[in-house]
């Protein structure tokens, strides 16, 4: 069983012994921690808030109270949103005018997993030396707790789905009329989760009809939920029997989106941004940023629409940052993240579906015609376990000296762009892991790339 402090937050698994699974202590310590960060950095304050979420899955109505329990004994007041998704909390913080945002979820990891995700007063995520900050915190004894006359209050609202929905409607480039009118037929996979709520309210708003795949939110995911095409057969072939335009399926806190197509292939997950963002580009002109670890078609349609496309290092605050600094209208992860600064800055699957049913009710064309409208790039993603013996970055020294006549950046692990082709391989922020991605023009070419170096990190590794 694991617990992985980083800069990005606390994740780990349910159970098991204090500090070395996410166990209540671990939650309460960590909670108390950010709490404390709050004070410091939100200071000259008769109140504070902080509003919370969770995901659905099992651990979560535990967790949330062990954690807004925490925040009132330090005197904060909590606005509790109950089943509530990642973005909607994002959203949520600002329009509180609230001094931060804690989500309970472990995003696509199994249902044994839970995590503390970390905003500030904007609703963003923290950056590195914030999160650095509060696991500095954690470990000291600065904590202190206020006194029986100074306790914070929860309040509960569970508005906040159908507020987020209002703000998304509300867009200038969600045509809701072209979408009512073009009378779309949806499956929807939930994988349990408060994707369940969201999204197939979202698309009765829109007057898509939903087919609800997996949409009890009742914390059992029906199958492994990462996104990804090997876990979704039951979606491909509920697509096919519903005669339905396409299929939409979530993570469990709703910050990635995919997509499957009519005739139940996918669309791609590194394709909703790429999709999303033509429409967008198509409408006004503007940059894009996406993590390294994407697609260049991305690059591709944003040159065809005449911006500019830059690369952050993995991670939604990376992502985020260079988007400010470069003014980028549309940008976001290639694992199905949309970042649309229009509304917030953070992947949001509820903007993602609005544009995506925006961009067909516009070209009036199949989903699998417009996928086949997009250059044709192929991902590869492995991962190798870690062990303790493990000389992670040692092995990426040798990677960037071994190929140091290519296209290489180390500003995340070490990404190597060849002239058809690329390679990233990188340390995760959120599992004991090296994840191996490589991109081709055919999947046997990105698959044989990956295999290659998998080889090649096993050599130098001597296992």
């Amino acid at each position: 069983m694991t617990l992985i402090k980083s800069i990005s937050g606390i994740r780990g698994t349910i159970g098991g012994k204090v500090g070395d699974n996410l166990t209540p202590i671990d939650a309460v310590t960590f909670a108390a921690a950010y709490g404390t960060w709050v004070k410091q950095n939100r200071d000259n304050k008769d109140n504070y808030k902080v509003v919370v979420g969770r995901d659905a899955r099992i651990s979560g109505d535990m967790i949330q109270s062990l954690v807004m329990q925490t925040l009132v004994a330090m005197g904060i007041h909590v606005v509790d949103l109950e089943l509530s998704t990642t973005p909607t909390v994002e959203v949520a913080v600002p329009m509180e005018h609230a001094d931060g945002g804690i989500i309970l979820t472990a995003s696509h990891n199994p249902k044994q997993w839970n995590a503390l995700k970390l905003l500030n007063h904007k609703g963003e995520f923290l950056n590195g030396a914030e999160g650095a900050k509060i696991l500095e915190i954690a470990e000291s004894n600065a904590i202190e707790f206020a006194d029986v006359d100074s306790l914070g209050k929860i309040t509960k609202n569970q508005a906040y789905i159908d507020l987020h929905i209002d703000e998304v409607l509300n867009l200038d480039l969600v045509d809701v009329k072209a979408i009512q009118d073009a009378k779309f037929k949806v499956v929807v996979d939930g994988v349990n989760s408060t994707g369940g709520i969201a999204i197939p309210e979202l698309l009765e708003r829109l007057g898509v009809h939903p087919v609800k795949l997996y949409c009890e939110p009742n914390g059992h995911f029906p199958h492994n939920p990462e996104p990804l095409k090997e876990h979704l057969t039951d979606l491909s072939e509920m697509v096919v029997k519903e005669h339905a335009d396409f299929g939409i399926v979530v993570d469990p806190d709703v910050d990635r989106l995919a997509f499957m197509s009519e005739d139940g292939e996918m669309f791609g997950e590194e394709y909703t941004l790429v999709a999303c963002a033509d429409y967008v580009l198509s409408h006004m002109k503007g940059n894009t940023v996406s993590n390294m670890s994407s697609s260049r078609a991305l690059r591709d349609v944003t040159e065809k629409h005449g911006g500019t496309y830059e690369a952050s290092a993995v991670g939604e605050v990376n992502v985020v940052e260079l988007m400010k600094k470069n003014k980028a209208i549309i940008g976001g992860e290639g694992n199905g993240g949309i970042i649309y600064p229009e509304l917030h800055y953070g992947r949001d699957s509820l903007v993602g579906v609005a544009l995506f049913l925006s961009l067909l009710a516009e070209k009036k064309m199949k989903v699998s015609e417009l996928r086949a409208s997009y250059p044709d790039y192929y991902m590869s993603k492995k991962k190798i376990q870690l062990t303790p013996g493990l000389d992670v970055d040692g092995i990426l020294s040798e990677m960037t000296t071994r190929y140091a006549d290519e296209d290489i950046r180390t500003i995340d692990g070490v990404k190597i762009d060849f002239p058809e082709n690329w390679v990233h391989l990188r340390k995760s922020n959120t599992e004991p892991i090296i994840r191996i991605y490589t991109e081709a023009k055919s999947q046997q070419e990105a698959d044989n790339l990956a295999d290659r170096f998998i080889g090649e990190i096993k050599e130098i590794a001597g296992i």
